[in-house]
């Protein structure tokens, strides 16, 4: 049994009713730290379906206020629900509030809100604030925001010196900053590649690095050879 029905709230109990139990114990295994009473078993695409029309009811904007919440699917729907604000300052004073209470990649990563690509420049100085946070998933969030919004055409070298100056030496810091290199190198090779070269990052994010770029598409066959001769 999940916690006493008879004490959810009338959000709780809608998100009951479109549980998949078998999802469930499935998130479970997929999302360390997370326990079975923590999950109500959504799926993802309903849970955003729900997210859609939920967030054009008035309790919704109660919703984003009671922090933290029961369970992960609690927290799955309010980064959805931030993702649909249109108003950048809103979208980042409400992420920068719900931030400290993510606690598992999952929520991390599913969250994106498409306001902050409209207003990269302003957006900037918030990736590097959360970047030197001592929150796990903070810090992540920031890394994922800095490679999902500025490789392409808005980079900057110096850009890639932010996932480098983190300090926090945690397993979930570490591969997102190993993602974010290993995608700089598909996306920005010249500018990226020294940073190996050199040694420039810590041993493991260094060679995880390398081991996510060789397994990517995108880096030609001879860049993955010379990269493999960087490993340390």
């Amino acid at each position: 049994m999940m916690k006493n029905q008879k004490k959810l709230t009338p959000l709780q109990k809608r998100l009951f009713a479109l549980r998949d139990e078998e999802y469930a114990s499935f998130q479970v295994k997929l999302t360390p730290g997370i326990e079975a009473e923590q999950v109500i078993g959504v799926r993802i695409p309903i849970l955003r379906k729900f997210a859609k029309e939920y967030a054009k009811e008035e309790e919704s904007k109660d919703f984003l206020l009671q922090l933290p919440h029961a369970y992960y699917d609690e927290n799955l729907l309010h980064g959805m629900l931030l993702e649909q604000i249109k108003e950048y300052d809103d979208a980042l004073q409400r992420v920068d509030a719900f931030l400290p209470f993510v606690d598992n990649w999952a929520v991390c990563d599913t969250m994106s809100p498409k306001v902050f690509g409209k207003h990269k420049r302003e957006f900037l100085p918030q990736i590097k604030k959360w970047a030197k946070s001592k929150e796990t998933y903070t810090i992540r969030f920031a890394v994922k925001m800095l490679m999902a919004l500025y490789l392409d055409e808005d980079f900057d070298p110096a850009y890639l010196k932010i996932p480098a100056a983190v300090k926090k030496d945690d397993y979930y810091v570490n591969m997102v900053i190993a993602w974010y290199y290993a995608t700089a190198l598909a996306k920005q090779w010249p500018d990226t590649i020294p940073y190996l070269e050199e040694g420039r990052l810590r041993p493991w994010i260094h060679n995880k690095t390398i081991q996510k770029a060789i397994e990517s598409y995108r880096i030609t066959k001879e860049q993955k050879e010379y990269l493999r001769t960087l490993k340390k």
